[in-house]
C-alpha cells in the first residue's frame, strides 16, 4: 500500500528541469551546494547523545514540534548540521508541524571534540543511537529518518544489514553511494578529482581539529581511497579500504529492507554510479526514485522563469506521504 502511495507521490511531482546555467550533474552539484538558501532561524535545545559503544558522543540540535512526528536529519561526507540542505530539510519538517533533530555525526561542526574516533559510511549504529534517544523520550511518536549521501548509505544499511539496532518507522535516502568501492574509484577521474580533493582538505582539517590520530600519514593521502586506508581502517577495525567498502557498502543490503523506504537519486551524479541501483535487488518496501538530472544533491530546476530547488519540494511530498500527514 505504501509503494503505491510513494508512486503517486512521485507521479505528482514535476520533473527536474535544470536551467541552462546548470545543464549537467557537475553544475547541479557545485551551483546547488554554493547557492545561497533558507536558514532555520529557532533557538534549538543542544543534547548531546550517548552513541552505543564507548564514550563518544555527537551533539544534536532539536526542535519542539506540535504534531506526533519525529524527523531525524543526518548528514554527508565533511558536512555538519549547518549544510544548507540541512537548514531546508529542517524547514519543511518544521512547517509540516514536526519535531526535528539536526545531528552532527562524530566530531563535526558543535561536535568537535566529544569522539575519539572518526565517522564513516558504515557508522549505522550512531543513527541508531540518536533514533533510541528520540524514540525513548517520544515513544508514542512516528519517527522518520533522512539521510544525505554518505548517511543515507549509512541509514540504508541500518534498515537492512542492521535490524537488531533500534530503528526509525521511515527512511528518506538521498544520493546514497552504495557501492563504497566504485564511488571512490570514480572520485579519482576527471572533474570528479574536484570533489575528491574538497573531500580530503575537509578530512583532514577534521582530523586535525579533532586529534584523532598522529596526521603525518593522513597528510600524505591524495585520494578517499587512501584516506580510507590510511586512517579509516586501521582506526575503525578493517583489515584495509576495500575490507571496509565490502563491509559498509548498502548495495547487496537493499532486498532485506522492511520499513517504508524511499531512495532519491539522480542519474546525472557525477560520482554515485546510477547502474548500482539498476543492479541491486529492491525489497518490497523499497521505492527508488531516479531523476534524469540533478547531480550530487543539487537538483537546481526551472518552472518557468522560475529556478527553484526541486529536492526540496520532492522531500516535502514524500514526507508527507510517509507520515499521512
Amino acid at each position: 500500500m505504501m509503494i503505491e502511495n510513494f508512486k503517486r507521490a512521485k507521479e505528482s511531482l514535476p520533473k527536474c528541469r535544470p536551467p541552462f546555467w546548470a545543464f549537467d550533474g557537475h553544475l547541479q552539484s557545485i551551483l546547488g551546494h554554493l547557492l545561497p538558501s533558507k536558514t532555520l532561524k529557532e533557538k534549538a535545545e543542544v543534547i548531546h547523545i550517548s552513541l552505543q559503544k564507548g564514550p563518544d558522543k555527537v551533539h544534536s540540535k532539536y526542535f519542539e514540534g506540535e504534531k506526533p512526528i519525529v524527523v531525524y536529519l543526518f548528514h554527508g561526507l565533511g558536512g555538519s548540521s549547518e549544510a544548507s540542505y540541512m537548514h531546508r530539510t529542517a524547514i519543511i519538517a518544521r512547517e509540516l508541524g514536526c519535531h526535528v533533530f539536526m545531528t552532527n555525526h562524530r566530531g563535526c561542526g558543535e561536535g568537535a571534540g566529544l569522539a575519539s574516533e572518526p565517522y564513516h559510511s558504515g557508522r549505522s549504529e550512531d543513527l541508531s543511537s540518536v533514533i533510541q534517544y528520540g524514540r525513548t523520550r517520544f515513544p508514542h511518536h512516528k519517527h522518520i529518518a533522512i539521510g544525505f549521501s554518505l548517511s543515507a548509505n549509512a541509514l540504508l544499511l541500518l534498515v537492512s544489514k542492521h535490524k537488531d539496532y533500534i530503528l526509525p518507522h521511515g527512511v528518506i535516502a538521498v544520493n546514497a553511494p552504495i557501492n563504497l568501492d566504485r564511488t571512490s574509484k570514480n572520485l579519482n577521474v576527471g572533474l570528479n578529482q574536484i570533489y575528491n580533493k574538497t573531500f580530503l582538505r575537509e578530512l583532514k582539517s577534521y582530523i586535525k581539529i579533532n586529534r584523532l590520530k598522529d596526521v603525518s600519514l593522513v597528510s600524505k593521502a591524495k585520494t578517499m581511497r587512501e584516506f580510507d586506508e590510511f586512517l579509516t581502517a586501521p582506526v575503525c577495525g578493517f583489515t584495509d579500504h576495500l575490507d571496509y567498502y565490502e563491509r559498509c557498502s548498502a548495495k547487496k543490503y537493499l532486498n532485506l529492507i522492511e520499513i517504508p523506504t524511499v531512495i532519491l537519486t539522480a542519474k546525472d551524479d557525477p560520482f554515485v554510479s546510477a547502474c548500482d541501483y539498476f543492479e541491486a535487488e529492491l525489497s518490497p518496501s523499497t521505492f527508488l526514485h531516479m531523476e534524469e538530472k540533478g547531480g550530487h544533491m543539487g537538483y537546481l530546476s526551472k518552472m518557468g522563469p522560475r529556478t527553484f530547488r526541486w529536492l526540496d519540494v520532492a522531500l516535502e511530498r514524500y514526507l508527507k506521504t510517509i507520515t499521512g500527514l
